[in-house]
């Protein structure tokens, strides 16, 4: 280890920076989300600094540095274009035992500034010894996406609860199992969340029966199959879940990405032919919850677009059971996205309509004044065994015959096939193709532009007469 790391108290001390520039703004800008009393030398300052100076906010000795500068400083930093400067900077530190930073110059460093993931109170610094800075950069990327920006209000939520718990457990080991299954369980979700009240009274519960079973149940948005649109909310449960209730929606590349020894239950639900009913897949998510395990539900698309979302936790919420709702990209924005399709464009469609191609009862009775009207696009799901009787509908209530019409498949996925046509014509291209669930149909003057918008690089169906494939290539 080249480096020792360490994190410095600079509330309310001083430091000084030589140098006005935009590096020497960087620098003071970490040294006052540090809570430093900053000084900063240099003969003339850029505007950021300057306003900074006359706010007040920054001290600042126009002139050239001089060794005294730090003889009250606890950190300094030299941020300067000339080496020469710089040199002195150090080595003025080095005889008064002040640390000092050259910026981009490690051999004169006394001290190297890391990257930072920021999640006060919790703070994360990455370091490569000053080799390869751009690398340490791309480790705090990484860690930025990983880690939530919430994960500074859990650090706080339970260094609250240290003493209490410290009371409570007199054994270490008992305390670090008290913490992780409070770090890793509903209780930290709650304040992810930002529902601290309820985080607060079952943290009190927890406290007063430590051994009883914590569990819940998060539904989450899977998205429209392409891992990469999963949400990072959605990624984290899924890698901590001890059980996954996941139906045919769900792409298997998602269930990859589920924790390896986490209990996987298919509750699959295909028109006629449901492996579960509702009502015992919400029974069976209450008894799990109830035995104090952590149930993902993982849901295609999004959790309240069509995926009964509402229906589960009006269960869970009767039964007192503590639940999270993710929300994912809804299969009508990833279909339509990939296929080129804007649902909404000045030109075309001033509203966009979501429905599902049947009701509860398996009729298509629907609201067809309102799904007929001009200028509109029609997003609809579970459609495709229904689709011929839908387009004649469409027909029916007043739309032209020659209205564009499109279904995609499996969208966002590498089996992506998307079929172009109209009302027409579309029901005899599904046949042809043999298209299959999931698929989503959109009708509307918008979807013209696919010929002209589509990118995605999908699958090559074969083509209805009447109709066009698009194959995510620009044109036919």
């Amino acid at each position: 280890m080249d480096y020792f790391p360490i994190f410095l108290k600079l509330q309310g001390r001083p430091c000084v920076v030589v140098g006005g520039g935009d590096v020497a703004l960087r620098k003071v800008r970490l040294l006052r989300q540090a809570g430093a009393r900053v000084t900063v030398v240099a003969p003339e300052l850029v505007a950021e600094l300057a306003e900074l100076a006359d706010q007040g906010e920054i001290a600042h000795r126009a002139g050239e540095f001089a060794e005294a500068d730090l003889d009250a400083a606890v950190l300094a930093i030299a941020a300067t274009d000339d080496r020469d400067v710089n040199r002195r900077v150090a080595a003025a530190g080095e005889a008064r035992r002040v640390p000092v930073n050259v910026v981009d110059d490690a051999e004169l460093s006394g001290y190297i500034t890391p990257a930072i993931v920021d999640r006060s109170p919790l703070v994360i610094a990455v370091s490569t010894g000053g080799g390869v800075p751009v690398l340490a950069r791309l480790v705090r990327a990484r860690l930025e996406s990983l880690i939530p920006a919430s994960f500074g209000a859990l650090a706080g939520f339970a260094a609250r609860f240290r003493d209490v718990v410290k009371a409570r457990f007199d054994d270490v080991e008992a305390r670090r199992a008290f913490w992780e299954s409070v770090l890793e369980g509903p209780i930290a979700d709650a304040v992810v969340a930002g529902n601290v009240e309820a985080a607060e009274a079952q943290m009190a519960q927890r406290l007063a029966e430590p051994d009883a079973p914590s569990g819940a149940v998060y539904l989450v948005g899977a998205g429209p199959g392409n891992p990469d649109l999963l949400t990072f909310r959605a990624l984290r449960l899924m890698q901590q879940a001890d059980v996954v209730l996941y139906d045919s929606l769900v792409a298997k590349e998602l269930l990859e990405l589920v924790r390896r020894d986490a209990e996987r239950v298919f509750v699959g639900k295909q028109r006629a032919n449901h492996t579960l009913p509702q009502e015992d897949i919400n029974q069976l998510m209450v008894r799990l919850a109830l035995e104090g395990k952590r149930v993902l539900r993982l849901k295609g698309g999004d959790p309240f677009t069509f995926g009964r979302g509402g229906e589960e936790i009006e269960e869970l919420a009767a039964r007192g059971i503590a639940f999270e709702v993710v929300p994912g990209i809804t299969s009508a924005s990833g279909a339509a996205a990939y296929a080129g399709i804007p649902l909404t464009h000045r030109d075309y469609a001033q509203s966009v309509t979501f429905v599902t191609g049947h009701k509860k009862d398996g009729s298509i009775d629907l609201d067809w004044p309102a799904l007929t009207r001009p200028q509109q696009t029609v997003v609809v799901y579970m459609g495709l065994s229904t689709a011929r009787e839908l387009c004649a509908a469409f027909i029916e209530h007043g739309k032209a015959a020659d209205t564009p019409a499109a279904i995609v498949e499996a969208a966002t996925t590498a089996r992506q096939r998307t079929l172009t046509g109209t009302l027409s014509t579309l029901p005899d291209a599904i046949d042809a193709a043999a298209i299959k669930s999931p698929a989503i149909i959109i009708v509307g003057e918008v979807v013209s532009l696919a010929s002209r918008l589509a990118w995605y690089r999908g699958g090559n169906p074969r083509a209805g007469e009447g109709s066009k494939v698009q194959n995510g290539e620009r044109g036919e």
